[in-house]
């Protein structure tokens, strides 16, 4: 270990260091995807196009909302989200790429609620940046667009 100042932060990996950075820009609302010249799009961290192998990537922006393709309700959570449980996780078609995170209705607390948030395939979402209930660690969420209501359980 080395004293000369340097941040913890850049200490990790790039791999963890590029995936924080892409979460800092989301955050700002500055998401983005890397995106090859034959539009096949991806998330950081990425050296080359996972479809065609292009190491010509550039940073194209998230479209403002998203459309939910899938998702899957989980009762029995793995420990790392034990406390959040019931949620919602989704994926998300989002221009140049899709995302997975998890849905989040907007209500600021869920505490004493055993329901999972409300989603729809076809349901419009925006993308932010969450936290763990079990260990306040960052996640990719999403909420349901401005003008959207949630699904109703079917």
């Amino acid at each position: 270990m080395s004293d000369d100042g340097a941040d913890a932060a850049d200490a990790s990996s790039p791999t963890d260091r590029e995936y924080a950075e892409w979460l800092d820009a989301l955050a700002d609302g500055d998401g983005f995807a890397v995106v090859c010249p034959e539009g096949h799009g991806s998330l950081p961290p990425r050296r080359v196009c996972p479809e065609c192998g292009s190491p010509e990537l550039s940073r194209e922006p998230l479209d403002e909302t998203g459309t939910v393709e899938t998702y899957s309700v989980v009762h029995a959570p793995s420990p790392r989200f034990a406390d959040d449980a019931p949620y919602a996780t989704a994926v998300v078609d989002f221009g140049p790429t899709r995302l997975t995170g998890v849905v989040r209705d907007g209500d600021a607390e869920r505490d004493g609620d055993d329901a999972a948030p409300a989603v729809a395939i076809g349901d419009a979402v925006t993308v932010d940046i969450g936290e763990r209930a079990t260990d306040g660690e960052r996640l990719v969420a999403f909420r349901p667009a401005a003008g959207e209501t949630p699904a109703e359980d079917e």
